[in-house]
């Protein structure tokens, strides 16, 4: 268990079908959207935060801007003055802002403390798109004759999948159909209004084609503009914020525990220091524990949700079976059974996950943590697990280079 508890008072989403670029504004404006929205979400004022944490990863390349935190300070007057800190680490940026302010909390500096994650992507063509986020990988030693390096990554994983486990396109589709369909009772999915048919998930390459690989168009996140925040409060900010808002300390959902590991930043690297293990990626099985440790869950099977991280299918196809939902190699089955679809026995991405709702990659962590603290307030809306108790999100950065996992309930 964590040392002290750490509660989300609320948060903001933005709409992620909105091209910020397109209607001429700006990551200043992106970031200001998100703070004032989450403070508002939450009924509290920016002046009474006392330190505040932005997740993001490659701003200096899509926009030439680099310093968030002053940005930050800028785009919300309230906040001028305070601790204010900028956190990269790839796709996982969000989750490592929010464990920074989770130290601060825990170690009884601060009681209220904002989290945002925001990306601004575009702004540009696919090609130097992919080109910036081909920063999270291993510069000049992996993917350098890919045109699109990260799908050109995933497959890889898709490829030592099979030769290991064996694996079959039709559960990546399935994957995708799900997440998609997820994404249509979403209100702020980017994909929500899509028109898709059974053609968009086939293996054909006019309707659905390749990327790289045997990753094809619906395997692959959306490249998105928007942002994601909430409010972190200590246990005594908790409570003041309960009394002001004529409700009780355990309606107000917390995050139960953490886990966050870095691995070597090659792919190779991680593969051949697994090919003796049960599961592709030992480190990730290792973080999601630390947070069910720390949760004090003794298995996937106190967890009534995930969100996860579904940069492509396979990314997802993973997760399955490093949660533990399934033997190493077998997460086919719990696609098969239903058992990961909205409505199964342990939903996964019922927000429509990176593939469906979207994937602004500095705020897809605070994102995920947004939506977990929904599910088990009931607060999700249409996309709302039934009952939900515990949720748990898995966010990775690079090829499982950094992972956080976290659990939150009541």
């Amino acid at each position: 268990m964590s040392s002290k508890p750490v509660f989300i008072l609320g948060g903001y989403q933005t709409d992620f079908a909105v091209k910020y670029c397109r209607e001429g504004r700006s990551v200043t404006d992106l970031l200001a959207d998100t703070a004032a929205g989450a403070l508002d979400a939450c009924g509290v004022d920016a002046e009474r935060i006392e330190a505040a944490h932005v997740g993001n990863f490659v701003s200096e390349l899509y926009c030439g801007q680099s310093h968030l935190g002053g940005v930050l300070a800028e785009a919300v007057p309230g906040l001028r003055g305070l601790p204010i800190s900028r956190h990269e680490a790839a796709c996982a940026s969000g989750s490592m802002a929010a464990l920074g302010a989770m130290t601060a909390i825990e170690a009884g500096r601060q009681d209220l403390v904002l989290v945002t994650g925001v990306e601004y992507m575009r702004n540009v063509d696919g090609r130097t798109g992919a080109n910036h986020l081909a920063a999270a990988a291993w510069v000049g030693n992996e993917g350098q004759a890919a045109e699109y390096a990260w799908p050109w990554m995933f497959n890889q994983v898709l490829e030592e999948y099979d030769r290991r486990y064996g694996i079959d396109y039709r559960h990546l589709a399935e994957i995708a159909r799900i997440n998609f369909g997820n994404a249509r009772r979403n209100p702020n999915a980017q994909t929500r209004g899509w028109q898709m048919d059974e053609t968009s998930f086939a293996e054909d390459d006019q309707a659905n084609p390749r990327v790289e690989g045997r990753l094809r168009r619906s395997d692959c996140a959306q490249i998105t503009d928007g942002g994601a925040g909430i409010v972190l409060a200590s246990e005594a900010g908790a409570r003041a914020w309960a009394k002001e808002h004529d409700t009780n300390l355990e309606s107000i959902p917390r995050i139960l525990g953490w886990g966050h590991r870095t691995a070597r930043i090659s792919y190779a690297g991680k593969i051949s220091d697994s090919c003796d293990q049960e599961r592709m990626f030992p480190h990730v099985e290792e973080t999601i524990r630390d947070a069910f440790r720390r949760a004090a869950v003794s298995g996937v099977e106190g967890i009534d949700g995930i969100e996860t991280h579904d940069c492509f299918t396979i990314s997802e196809y993973m997760a399955i079976d490093h949660f533990g939902i399934t033997p190493p190699g077998q997460s086919w089955q719990a696609i098969e059974e239903g058992t990961v679809a909205f409505g199964g026995r342990l939903p996964v991405n019922p927000s429509g996950g990176l593939i469906g709702l979207g994937h602004p990659v500095g705020a897809t962590g605070v994102r995920m943590l947004l939506d977990a603290s929904k599910q088990v307030t009931g607060r999700a809306g249409e996309y709302q697990v039934p009952g939900a108790k515990r949720f748990a999100t898995l966010n990775i950065g690079g090829s499982t280079t950094t992972t956080a996992c976290f659990v939150v309930g009541r």
